[in-house]
């Protein structure tokens, strides 16, 4: 039986929660925020004890695992403190807001000898699983180009103040474009070599940015583009698509994965989304972390994984900032 705490008992938080309930052996023990009125409605949901403060959420003992889906400028003290505490982390995305920031992480985790995944669930929706099992499989050949796109608005419900800063973690780019560059470089399992980026703030009144396009040239030959924009006036795009050797492949949360060959597309039936792939996603996402712990193995997301992507975000950023083309290892 595995004992959670969920540290950040929000919108996303609750996510989490929903997800655990469906797994067997799970047990959500506790949870915390600092909005007390927000936390008793959490903990009252989820049948749950409630604390303001996280550090006594981690002094629990019988808690043995955590997921930590605060504001991104919290990642680092409270990632850092579960480690030192004993408690195997699932950490949302973005992993931190510096480079410095994950490799602390990351040496926390190794050194207490905890399990550390970050929470690209990206990676486990049933669409883009499935188009990576095509992949690896060899039916598609090698993945040549890529892109990927994840442009909504940008004031939803959850949006907060810290979301529209830097400083804090915040922009569309540390939020939202995260996902589609986690998915190009997951799905074309290439080292990203060099960075070339321009963002920009059109859209919104913020110290961060709103929208930006991202070219990245692979160890293996292949080129990706990323394109993230959080509108105040436009429509949703979550798409991914990739040229290989032997086709190509359409990936979208809602329609599913389409082949392309012989001038026409053709949906995987399988492929299409029966109900929420976001809820989907997290169980697959939780279920594959426990099996980690249970079996003493390599997360489906390491820290390092994760750090990689990371690299490639602050590369992004350096580069619009300077007007000039990055390679990977110069922020280390």
């Amino acid at each position: 039986m595995h004992h959670i705490g969920i540290i950040g008992a929000g919108d996303y938080g609750a996510q989490h929660a929903r997800a655990l309930q469906v797994l067997d052996d799970v047990r959500i023990v506790a949870a915390s925020r600092t909005n007390a009125d927000a936390l008793a409605q959490f903990t009252a949901e989820f049948g749950c004890q409630g604390f303001t403060d996280y550090h006594a959420l981690l002094a629990q003992p019988d808690i043995d695992t955590v997921v930590i889906a605060t504001p991104h400028h919290q990642h680092t003290a409270i990632a850092l403190a579960a480690a030192q505490a004993g408690k195997h982390i699932l950490l949302e995305k973005p992993m931190a807001p510096t480079l410095a920031e994950c490799d602390q992480i990351l040496a926390a985790a190794r050194a207490a000898g905890v399990k550390l995944m970050v929470g690209h669930t990206n990676r486990f929706a049933s669409t883009y699983r499935i188009a990576k099992a095509l992949i690896e499989s060899g039916d598609m050949g090698r993945v040549v180009m890529g892109t990927a796109a994840m442009q909504k608005f940008w004031f939803e419900p959850n949006r907060r103040d810290w979301h529209l800063d830097r400083t804090s973690g915040g922009g569309v780019w540390m939020t939202v474009g995260i996902h589609p560059l986690d998915r190009l470089i997951w799905l074309i399992d290439s080292p990203v070599e060099t960075v070339s980026a321009r963002f920009g703030t059109y859209f919104h009144k913020m110290q961060a940015d709103d929208t930006g396009m991202v070219f990245l040239r692979h160890a293996n030959g292949a080129a990706s583009m990323v394109i993230s924009t959080g509108y105040s006036t436009g429509a949703p795009k979550h798409t991914t698509e990739l040229t290989c050797t032997k086709g190509m492949l359409s990936i979208d949360y809602a329609t599913g994965v389409q082949i392309g060959r012989e001038d026409r597309w053709q949906t995987l039936p399988e492929s299409v989304p029966q109900g929420s792939w976001m809820h989907e996603a997290l169980v697959a996402e939780w279920q594959g972390f426990l099996k980690a712990i249970d079996h003493d193995r390599e997360p489906p997301v390491s820290g390092e994984a994760a750090r990689a992507t990371m690299e490639v975000v602050f590369a992004a950023e350096r580069s619009s900032a300077e007007g000039r083309e990055i390679r990977l290892g110069e922020l280390s």
